[in-house]
């Protein structure tokens, strides 16, 4: 107990001593970048183009852009701008120290909690997103885990004051998880069925039935909030996040929404690609996230996964690309260069990485590509985005707002270059 109280209080002082970066201020003047390679975001690409942004947002796009006058140049010689990266199904904000409770607010208590909104639990202040910003990545998308129906998602841009400064897409959507057939024991190292099965994806259709019912009656009488969360996703205004892997269940789950109206998109989606051909005729869009898994199974390529990506760009599935947890998204961008060696064409990681996430998720029409009238919300790269050995982020703006790229871990890098410096 001693030692848990020595902990908590070492990572108190630690979040004392050591404060993120202060939010950007608002953009002043016009800013042209130029001279560079520019990722539009869409399959487009602009070499030696130039882009110019005033009050927040992109006014031209190409390779003959006139200067605005006292704009600010930055020369993008040899370098690079693409759109800010999406980090979607992701626990960044919601989680600090996952062997600290207190810093945990990813989960709720219970099975069904389709109320339970993500968006007020994000934290700002959290360390971890300094160090994710620095590689590309200015969105995230705050989502809640745990029983049948974790609650609702938002996406947030990364240089907020707080929860409402940061929230550009609040409640996109809510997130259902489709139960497991089956679970692997590691000790033994075989698979148990899971007994609760037809329980369980029977509790799962009986409550959304009766959100469905409750919905389309018009929600008279007593207010209900568990099945009043789910109307806007029942009326497809807002998105139904699927968490499934296995192809039968794939089918299963989005036939079942599909029949009450939904807006269905798959999370997860490990099988997808055996199933391709249905998830095109349907237009279900994939948040691919398990890229970087061992194979499910034994009869499976041991690249399967890697090749993911690239079997559903060849169905023609729509699909964006994820990577679990929380601090882990600061390997995005390497998920989508990953892609791209395993068959994936480069642009299409970019898209998938950037557009796609904002269609998805609902904020296309000011994030997720470098096009006039859009949000200048763009990094600028010296090397590969998606290549880890060369990839360095030299600068980052959203909405315009020139965003600080230092954190912990770069100040702690420098700090001890600095003794080497100095030959000791």
């Amino acid at each position: 107990m001693r030692s848990l109280y020595l902990f908590l209080l070492l990572a108190f002082a630690t979040t004392l001593s050591a404060q993120n970066p202060t939010p950007a201020a608002d953009q002043e003047g016009a800013i042209l970048i130029t001279n560079a390679t520019i990722h539009v975001g869409n399959g487009t690409v602009i070499e030696g183009g130039s882009i110019l942004f005033e009050n927040g947002q992109i006014t031209q796009v190409g390779k003959n852009v006139g200067a605005a006058a006292g704009a600010k140049q930055l020369d993008g010689t040899g370098k690079h701008v693409y759109p800010g990266l999406f980090a979607l199904n992701s626990q960044l904000g919601l989680t600090e120290f996952n062997a600290v409770r207190a810093t945990n607010d990813q989960r709720e208590t219970g099975y069904i909690n389709p109320n339970a909104r993500a968006l007020i639990a994000f934290n700002t202040d959290s360390q971890v997103i300094p160090t994710v910003r620095s590689r590309g990545v200015l969105f995230t998308q705050a989502t809640p885990m745990g029983g049948l129906v974790s609650g609702r998602s938002s996406i947030m841009q990364l240089d907020g004051w707080n929860f409402e400064d940061a929230g550009v897409g609040p409640d996109d959507g809510v997130h259902l998880n489709w139960p497991r057939r089956n679970s692997y024991n590691w000790q033994t190292g075989r698979l148990i069925a899971n007994e609760r099965y037809d329980e369980l994806v029977t509790g799962l259709e009986n409550f959304l039935n009766e959100a469905a019912a409750y919905c389309s009656a018009g929600r008279q009488g007593e207010r209900l909030t568990k099945l009043e969360a789910m109307c806007e996703a029942m009326n497809k205004t807002k998105n139904v996040y699927l968490h499934v892997d296995e192809a039968r269940d794939i089918q299963q789950g989005v036939q079942l929404l599909k029949k009450m109206g939904a807006n269905v998109v798959i999370v997860g989606g490990y099988q997808a690609y055996r199933v391709a051909d249905f998830l095109k005729q349907e237009d279900v869009p994939v948040i691919l996230s398990s890229t970087q898994a061992l194979p499910d199974n034994q009869d499976d390529a041991i690249d399967q996964p890697f090749r993911n990506p690239a079997l559903l760009a060849e169905a023609g599935v729509t699909f964006a690309l994820s990577h679990g947890g929380s601090w882990e998204q600061r390997n995005v961008p390497f998920i989508g260069g990953q892609a791209v060696a395993f068959g994936l064409d480069y642009e299409a990681a970019i898209t998938a990485l950037t557009l796609t996430p904002a269609r998805i998720a609902g904020v296309s029409d000011r994030y997720g590509s470098l096009e006039p009238g859009k949000s200048a919300s763009l990094i600028l790269v010296s090397g590969d985005v998606l290549d880890m050995r060369t990839s360095e982020v030299e600068a980052a703006f959203i909405d315009g707002r020139m965003v600080d790229l230092t954190n912990k871990q770069s100040e702690l890098a420098e700090k001890f270059r600095e003794l080497y410096r100095r030959g000791k």
